[in-house]
Parts: structure tokens; sequence; C-alpha cells
């Protein structure tokens, strides 16, 4: 069965990255859509603010885009908090500026599951250093999505925009303390969609009314919340926000953007796909790279297998997302040095679904979206997430696989330091036929055979 390969004229830009930003979502441990909603929010107050449509198409991808860099402080936070990355990121979006309200969060979200002593000396840590411990993980953080952004080939409006979704009107915001009118107007508009969209899912229409009066003039430019309440008069602005729509409504909302959008063709289809892999790969100190060798040795086995060029590129955007739904599963399980328990284990294996439905968002991805969720079955059936016998598991799937195990033997993790190369494949060599297909199996050792690899690796 051979894979289908629409062309890249085939997708739209509004649609693909309003279908990447359900990964954002989840790395933010918010309920799916979140980044779009804030967009449909956003997008309605651009507009009642005046704002040209050239500068509503930049709104509009800072706003899909605003979390871009939220997986690469996690590791950090649950070091620090020794907490679960996922609950903190979703409880700290609805945490004001008061001291009651910071210590409640900070009592609430550390080391619930440590030692009494070891929860006693973060908490004092975080206390005690608090306000440089905030300042670190937003500047990780922004400057990362800007980073990202720039990836993605978006204009240094959009970067801004995100590197400065945390600054604060009244200027105590991070990670510049910029005040007022300094603040990009996309990154002023971002914020105040977001806390929107978290107080609407949580209290509804009149807890999101209330937040943003209540942070007028603090958070949020008093301008831009007075055109909130303008476009929140329109009952047809909350059935949106809250209906099955919500998609197809912010897809169709992108401005026409004249000159600005990069023309959607195979080679931006690459470079998306890079800069996702990387957004997947920040999550943990362990996953560095990780992506992007998987795509190289999916590659390299294509073509040991005599797979056309178009094929293999295709494939290999698969490879660089295989993983995306790693951004839903909290550092705590993913770098814990030892045994995982039952539950931290089922939490691992969501990853594989999680991929499968975030690629399945984009409508020329399902298929591959299916191929690169199976990467965790196993030939004799007793692999996740279905426990899909060998007939079922389609040659691009053992192609990621074999590549996936290649790299995670032969790279460190918190329990081990690297593998060598000759001693992986041997280790490999043992599933053939249970776990890894025969001739993908033998396409790896050719493929590696013909590589000059460091005598050290």
């Amino acid at each position: 069965m051979n894979l289908y390969l629409p062309s890249a004229s085939q997708l739209k830009l509004s649609e693909l990255m309003a279908s990447l930003s359900y990964a954002l979502d989840i790395t933010e441990g918010q309920p799916p859509g979140h980044c779009v909603r804030a967009c449909w929010i956003g997008m309605h107050i651009g507009r009642e603010a005046g704002m040209a449509e050239d500068q509503l198409w930049e709104l509009y991808y800072t706003l899909l885009l605003k979390d871009l860099g939220c997986s690469s402080n996690a590791a950090r936070i649950c070091e620090l908090y020794l907490t679960d990355d996922l609950d903190f990121k979703r409880d700290y979006k609805t945490v004001g500026d008061s001291l009651p309200q910071v210590l409640g969060f900070v009592l609430k979200h550390t080391g619930l599951k440590a030692g009494l002593a070891e929860r006693f000396r973060s908490v004092m840590t975080i206390l005690r250093d608090g306000p440089e411990i905030a300042r670190e993980l937003v500047a990780t953080r922004c400057q990362r999505g800007a980073d990202i952004a720039r990836l993605l080939r978006f204009p240094e409006g959009v970067a801004d925009g995100i590197y400065s979704l945390d600054e604060h009107f009244n200027g105590k915001g991070k990670p510049a303390q910029l005040a007022g009118e300094a603040i990009p107007l996309y990154a002023r508009i971002a914020l105040l969609a977001q806390v929107i969209d978290v107080f609407h899912t949580e209290s509804g229409r009149a807890g999101a009314l209330k937040e943003a009066r209540a942070r007028s003039g603090q958070w949020f430019d008093p301008r831009l919340v007075q055109a909130f309440e303008r476009a929140a008069q329109a009952e047809e602005f909350w059935s949106t926000l809250a209906g099955a729509g919500i998609d197809a409504a912010v897809t169709g909302l992108q401005p026409a953007g004249e000159g600005r959008q990069h023309a959607m063709d195979e080679d931006y289809l690459d470079d998306i796909a890079t800069a996702f892999g990387q957004v997947v790969d920040a999550k943990s100190p362990y996953t560095s790279g990780h992506s992007a060798r998987v795509a190289l040795y999916t590659d390299m086995i294509g073509e040991a297998l005599g797979l056309s060029m178009a094929r293999r590129r295709w494939l290999k955007r698969g490879a660089l997302l295989h993983d995306v739904g790693k951004l839903g599963v909290s550092n705590s399980v993913l770098d814990k040095a030892g045994a995982l328990d039952r539950d931290e284990w089922d939490a691992v294996k969501r990853h594989a679904e999680f991929t499968e439905t975030i690629l399945g968002r984009i409508g020329a991805f399902r298929e591959l979206a299916a191929i690169a969720g199976a990467h965790h079955e196993r030939l004799d059936g007793s692999g996740y997430p279905r426990g899909l016998a060998a007939a079922q598991i389609r040659i691009e799937t053992r192609i990621i696989t074999t590549a996936d195990i290649f790299d995670a033997i032969t790279a460190s993790r918190p329990y081990r330091g690297a593998i060598p190369i000759p001693q992986a494949l041997e280790m490999m060599k043992k599933t053939v036929g249970t776990a890894l297909d025969p001739d993908c199996y033998d396409a790896l050792v050719r493929a590696v055979e013909r590589v000059p690899f460091p005598a050290a690796a």
C-alpha cells in the first residue's frame, strides 16, 4: 500500500498552524483548542481596536502560536517545584499578582509527593528566590518561542509578540518589565485573550468579563479591555467561542496578509515540521535532537529500502513529528530516573494517541498521522496504543519504529549513558521479527555501515 502524498499546495497555513496549536495546548495543560479560542477572542479585540489588515495578519499568528516556547521550561519547573509541569502550567494562568495568591499557588504546587524535608527546602528556595526564578522561567519560554517563530518564517512582529506575552501593562510583568505601549500591541492583545479564555473555560462569560475588568490598567491595556467589551456584546461571539465550529471559524478569520505569507511549498513544509520537532525536543534535556535524528535515520533506512525521494521526504516529516504527543506527558514522568509505576507508564503510552490526534487534525496529514502514531506498535502484537498485528503495521511505520529505537538506545537517558552503535545494533537484532521488521533492520545496518560515525559514538 503506497503512502498518499498530497502536495503542499493542498495545505492552508491557517489550518496547519491552528491544528499544530493543539500540541501547544497540551503542553500548557490547557483544554484542547485554547490557542484557537484565544485567536478568536484576540482577533475580535484587534478589529474593535481598529487595527489595519496587515497588522491583523501578524496578530492572527501571534495568537495561534503564543505558546511556541512553552515546552522549553517544563523540565526546569519540575526540577524547581518537584511537581507535575502540566498541572503547574494550567493553574499558573489563573494566578494574579497578590501575595496571598502567589503564596497559595506555591504551597499548592511544590513538592506534594516529596518528603517533608525536601518539600520544605524547595518551598523556602522558591519563596527566597521567587522573582528571579519566575523571570528565568518566563525568559526561557519567551526567547525560545520567538526563535521558533522565526524558524517558521514569521516576521519580527510575530516573534516580538510571542516574546513579550507575559509583560503587564503596569510594568510588573516579565521578562523585561515593559510598561504601557512599550509592550508590543500583539502581546498586549494575546495576554488579554489568553486570560479571557482561561476564565471563560473555568467560570463562563461572567467570569471572563469580571477578570478582564479587574486587571484593566494592571495586566491589561484599558483601551483593549474596552474593545473586548464591545466585541462581547454580540451573542455570536460567545456562541462560536463555545461551539463545535470554532476551528473552522478561526481558519476563516485569517486576514489576507498581502505580501506577508510565504508560499506553501515543500521546503516550507519541511521547515514547519523541523520547527515543531524542536518544540517537542525542548520538553526534556534527554530528548534534545531526538526528532531530527529519528528523521535522519528514517531517511537513511528509506533510501536503503529504495523508497522514492518524494516518499522519503513526506515520511521524514512524519518522523520529525512522531513524538509530538509527548508534549502532553509531564516531565516528572519523562525525566524520571527510576522505574515508572503503572499510572506513569500509562501516561507515557498515551503520547502515541496524542500524536495521531494532533496530526490527524490536518486534513492532508491524516494518513501520516496514523503512521506516526503507531510507531510503538510491535510485529508480535504487544505494542501500543492499539496492539496491532503485524499485517496491520505499514512499512512506513516500521521504518520510523526502527529509527526511533535506534536513537533511543544510542542516546543518553536519565537512567543510563549512551550505548555504542555496534552494541545497539546487536541489542536490536534480538528483537527482529517480534518488535522490528527484518528488512528495516537490515536497511538500518547497511545505512549505518556507510556513515563515518565518531569512534566514541
